[in-house]
């Protein structure tokens, strides 16, 4: 883990801690960054959404 030294805005931090019950700062700014990651990666797989990338056939599959 990275040890890093960083101004954080205090309202967000307080807003942040209050509706997440995280009871650290560390805990608050880790939570943060998976909630972060996780937007982006769903993100990127809507990007598909609509769009026929994947072939196969689900009844085929769901039966072997």
């Amino acid at each position: 883990m990275t040890r890093t030294n960083i101004d954080i805005n205090d309202r967000l931090i307080k807003e942040g801690m209050s509706i997440t019950h995280c009871k650290t700062k560390k805990e608050l700014v880790n939570y943060a960054l998976e909630e972060l990651v996780k937007i982006k990666h769903r993100k990127g797989i809507l990007k598909f959404a609509g769009t026929k990338c994947w072939k196969g056939n689900l009844d085929k599959m769901r039966t072997m």
